[in-house]
């Protein structure tokens, strides 16, 4: 599920953190990136198991109303097509969600009234109304309006992003990927799949290529740290190297990192996804500067014949 550039992410804060914890032992920094992995992974069943909590609670509300002293015709006869969604229906069917729900121990039951605020947050929402309302009940409207949830309210939602903080310090860094793989997850099932399909993992089809890619690029990037430094420092020259920002110069070396281990990536999709790396993680002029000094380091090391790219099409890429 997770794309490249998710993994470059999940590199940079990985190695930020073993910069900042000035440990130097490699194997502890491995170790720690692949559990960083399995956070991921937990926060996004947590993510899952949040909407089937969501719509449990408003089944609940509808249960609640029909007991009343003096129901009103709405609340004996409620639309009840929110809580009947067929995505939802399937998720708490599904044998391999339900393993991981009881392998993570995961439980809402103290945090109903986030549920009920969040649960409110959608009631109110314009798509929610247009759902409900809507002539067209289909498995495909069931699916949108869960992605309609995870991207306008659970990603919008400060106490939940807050919650997770509290609980765990990797899911603070993960909260939104954990948002694009459920909404991944939720566009990749379809009507028919029974209970026995099983989730997917992280990397796609389990490809041990990109989790390969991951492991490979943090390892480089530590192993050949001082030669990396050495190689942006001298093309910073008018910059003074202990006021270079710290995700400036890990951006840089992972950058360098690609163009001189990794043949099989195009010169310039290293230097765009670097260039759109710093624009989210560092500061505001890290783009010009990111591309700037990728430039002259790149004619450099061809000018020197030291990238080394094999395949069709990547020799002048």
């Amino acid at each position: 599920m997770l794309s490249r550039r998710h993994l470059r992410i999940k590199a940079l804060q990985s190695l930020y953190a073993f910069n900042q914890s000035h440990n130097d032992r490699l194997d502890y920094g491995e170790k720690e990136l692949l559990r960083s992995l399995d956070k991921l992974y937990e926060i996004y069943i947590y993510q899952l198991s949040l909407l089937v909590e969501i719509v449990e609670y408003a089944n609940k509300r509808i249960e609640e109303n029909r007991r009343k002293f003096y129901p009103t015709e709405e609340d004996m006869n409620p639309n009840t097509r929110f809580v009947d969604n067929r995505f939802i229906k399937q998720l708490t069917e599904n044998k391999s969600y339900n393993s991981y729900v009881e392998k993570y121990k995961i439980s809402w039951v103290d945090e109903e009234e986030m549920i009920r605020k969040l649960f409110v947050g959608i009631r109110n929402s314009k798509f929610y109304k247009e759902y409900m309302n809507s002539p067209d009940s289909s498995y495909e409207n069931d699916k949108d309006v869960i992605i309609k949830i995870v991207k306008k309210i659970i990603s919008e939602s400060d106490s939940l992003h807050f919650y997770y903080e509290e609980r765990n310090i990797y899911w603070a860094d993960d909260f939104y990927t954990s948002n694009y793989l459920v909404i991944k997850t939720i566009k990749g099932f379809e009507e028919k799949q029974g209970e026995l399909t099983p989730l997917p993992t992280l990397f796609k089809n389990n490809n041990e290529e990109d989790k390969d890619f991951l492991v490979n690029l943090f390892r480089k990037v530590i192993l050949r740290s001082d030669e990396y430094f050495l190689l942006i420092e001298g093309k910073v020259k008018n910059w003074e190297s202990d006021r270079l920002a710290v995700m400036d110069i890990l951006l840089l070396k992972m950058a360098l990192a690609e163009l001189l281990e990794f043949p099989s990536i195009p010169v310039k999709v290293t230097l765009n996804e670097y260039i759109e790396l710093s624009k989210m993680f560092s500061t505001p002029k890290s783009k010009v500067f990111i591309n700037g000094v990728l430039d002259k380091m790149i004619a450099d090391l061809r000018r020197k014949n030291e990238i080394k790219k094999m395949g069709r099409g990547l020799l002048e890429s």
